[in-house]
């Protein structure tokens, strides 16, 4: 019995452990894919999912719209860009304090774009329509920041 309980904590402790964060040379890679005009910022187009990204993980740029190099590594360093994996059973009925901007954030933050008739129903899911690779699809994020597709 003692050693169920010792492998029981284990387990926990290994799912409680805190994620690792981004290389260098990971931060470096994606950084070259993000600046693909190599001009020494990622803005307009570029920066908009990466924009999102830093918006979710609360973190602010000097220049709305456009990110320098240090404050992308930054982020990069603190996993800000990591796509977060949806809970079991999203989205989940909750009450939602999540405003329709911070829910279109966190769906161009998991790779969708175009995110378009964003509401909030009566479970405190916020509903609406995205492009995931260029198809329509339905799209939701509930009160954790879920975000769901209608094909996942």
């Amino acid at each position: 019995m003692k050693k169920i309980f010792a492998a029981a904590a284990f387990a926990t402790m290994i799912a409680a452990a805190p994620s690792f964060a981004a290389t260098d040379a990971e931060c470096a890679e994606m950084w070259k894919k993000a600046d693909a005009n190599s001009d020494g910022n990622v803005s307009g187009g570029e920066a908009m999912r990466y924009m999102s990204f830093m918006r979710v993980a609360g973190m602010t740029v000097a220049t709305e719209g456009t990110i320098t190099q240090t404050e992308f590594m930054n982020a990069c360093k603190a996993d800000a860009y990591k796509v977060k994996q949806a809970d079991a059973g999203a989205p989940l009925k909750g009450s939602n304090s999540f405003t329709e901007g911070q829910a279109k954030d966190r769906i161009i933050a998991q790779g969708m774009d175009n995110v378009t008739g964003l509401t909030k129903d009566g479970d405190g899911i916020w509903r609406g329509t995205a492009q995931q690779a260029g198809k329509p699809v339905q799209v939701a994020v509930d009160y954790k920041g879920n975000v769901v597709t209608a094909n996942q």
